[in-house]
């Protein structure tokens, strides 16, 4: 299995200390110990300007690259504006857009990095230079004719940048399972969202996400996933406010990686958010969901 990885292209100073930055060297060096996967470690592309486009206005790209954020944009990223931060997006956004061309030959390829899905077409938010779902999804339909592509957001947060950016592209099907009073306090309209209640737990979560990746088959018919693997529903996450252990959230991850290798269905997944105060917590969870998907 093809795993994309851009841990060399360090974020910049972290943010009030709540974005664990270094869960992505860490899950790498965890992946890289384990004799029992056969994985291909693959420094993930940098995206360009054409790819970015396809989700993206044209100034917010070329304001982000020529390091023309205003400050309060800076602020609502919640990063302040560098080279290397430019360079990390990109080659973030480019690990999920090279797993989903992998998967259509290996069946399923891993971004061990990714989720950037607050992003909107012209700004930054919460954490989100470029928008690697949606990006991935439009050069996916545009570029290489893969219709009916199913977006699978399980990120304790809703996915609203990746909603409203696709949402005129009825081939690209988005579902969000989130927080119900999480971030964003404004949600997008996916064509399928889930609002999980504060304190859920494992069995009440997972039936509402069964439910929901059931109706998103039917519905969308994918030809490809792209899933987001978030390890922010778990109990101990700093900004989650849901009670999954780490055994349900492994549950979770099986529940997608069975219905795509059922369906015969190519699955590109990226890591998504995590924020507990023991980064090994989330490594433990994102280690899971690459064990998984190299089971498929």
């Amino acid at each position: 299995m093809k795993a994309f990885h851009c841990d060399r292209f360090r974020l910049p100073i972290p943010p009030r200390n709540r974005f664990p930055v270094d869960k992505y060297s860490r899950l790498r060096k965890k992946l890289d110990n384990s004799k029992e996967l056969n994985l291909e470690f693959i420094e993930s592309p940098r995206v360009s300007r054409t790819e970015l486009e396809f989700a993206h206005h044209r100034d917010y790209v070329d304001r982000v690259i020529n390091g023309e954020l205003s400050v309060e944009e800076q602020r609502l990223l919640g990063f302040p504006w560098s080279e290397a931060l430019v360079e990390r997006a990109r080659r973030s956004a480019g690990g999920t857009l090279a797993a989903c061309r992998a998967a259509l030959s290996e069946r399923v390829a891993v971004n061990l990095a990714g989720g950037t899905h607050h992003a909107k077409a012209g700004a930054a938010v919460g954490y989100c230079v470029f928008n690697d779902a949606a990006i991935a999804a439009r050069v996916m339909s545009e570029e290489c004719a893969i219709n009916r592509i199913l977006i699978v957001d399980a990120d304790v947060h809703q996915g609203d940048g990746t909603a409203e950016i696709l949402q005129p592209f009825s081939d690209l099907y988005t579902f969000s399972i989130h927080g119900h009073r999480n971030y964003p306090r404004r949600k997008a309209i996916s064509d399928l969202d889930i609002s999980i209640a504060d304190g859920m737990s494992d069995e009440g979560y997972l039936r509402n996400f069964d439910d929901g990746l059931e109706r998103a088959f039917l519905t969308s018919r994918p030809a490809l996933v792209i899933y987001l693997a978030g390890a922010d529903p778990y109990i101990n996450d700093r900004l989650g406010r849901l009670n999954l252990t780490k055994e349900g959230l492994r549950r979770r991850d099986q529940f997608v990686v069975d219905r795509c290798r059922l369906g015969h269905v190519p699955l590109a997944i990226a890591m998504a958010g995590g924020y507990a105060p023991n980064v090994d917590d989330i490594v433990d969870i994102h280690f899971q969901t690459v064990t998984l998907a190299a089971t498929m």
